[in-house]
């Protein structure tokens, strides 16, 4: 679904691999400038393309991206916590959007959907680990709901400085007493017409 708003007609999609170029320049400056993700050399746009490809086919998590006027500005995503059985039902948040975007609800849209997603899949909890310090990430987390849960500290070493991270967490649902595995996305996409 487009709508319009002040700067354009924008729209939240999934993301296809052909978006690869454009998440590589969000997210390039972030990783050579900043603490926010531990990563110490951005992947390159090929790589990517694979990841995004890879994701697809897998069919588990839920990537979009935010277009503005057919450019994307935005992109979130979530992924597995960690590889263990008992951990399907919770998910690892990622997301990012290019700086001439931020406190413009760039994020906030991306998550809606992102969480809406989720929610329908069957996904229980999400989580957000922030590389800090990151005041404007920590508040938009807080200010959107996610509980913070821990500091971990000197957890990595990025810039000239050890890093702490810092760990949230956003209840998507109350948490079921026998739950069923989490659904495809292709399949809780297909029902929805809300964005």
């Amino acid at each position: 679904m487009s709508d319009e708003s002040d700067s354009g007609a924008t729209r939240i999609r999934p993301v296809r691999p052909g978006d690869a170029e454009a998440i590589w320049d969000i997210y390039a400056p972030f990783v050579r400038e900043t603490p926010a993700t531990f990563t110490l050399e951005p992947p390159s746009p090929a790589e990517l393309r694979e990841k995004i490809r890879t994701a697809r086919e897998a069919d588990e998590y839920p990537w979009y991206v935010f277009e503005s006027d057919g450019s994307v500005a935005g992109y979130a995503y979530a992924s597995a916590v960690r590889d263990r059985p008992a951990y399907r039902w919770s998910v690892e948040t990622s997301i990012y959007a290019n700086p001439d975007y931020h406190r413009g609800g760039v994020g906030r849209r991306l998550y809606d959907r992102l969480f809406d997603t989720l929610r329908r899949q069957g996904y229980v909890s999400a989580f957000a680990v922030l590389g800090l310090p990151n005041p404007e990430s920590e508040a938009f987390h807080e200010a959107y709901g996610f509980d913070h849960l821990a500091d971990f500290p000197a957890a990595g070493y990025k810039l000239g400085a050890w890093r702490d991270v810092g760990w949230y967490r956003l209840e998507l649902r109350d948490p079921p007493a026998d739950p069923d595995p989490p659904r495809p996305v292709s399949e809780v996409e297909s029902e929805s017409d809300e964005f």
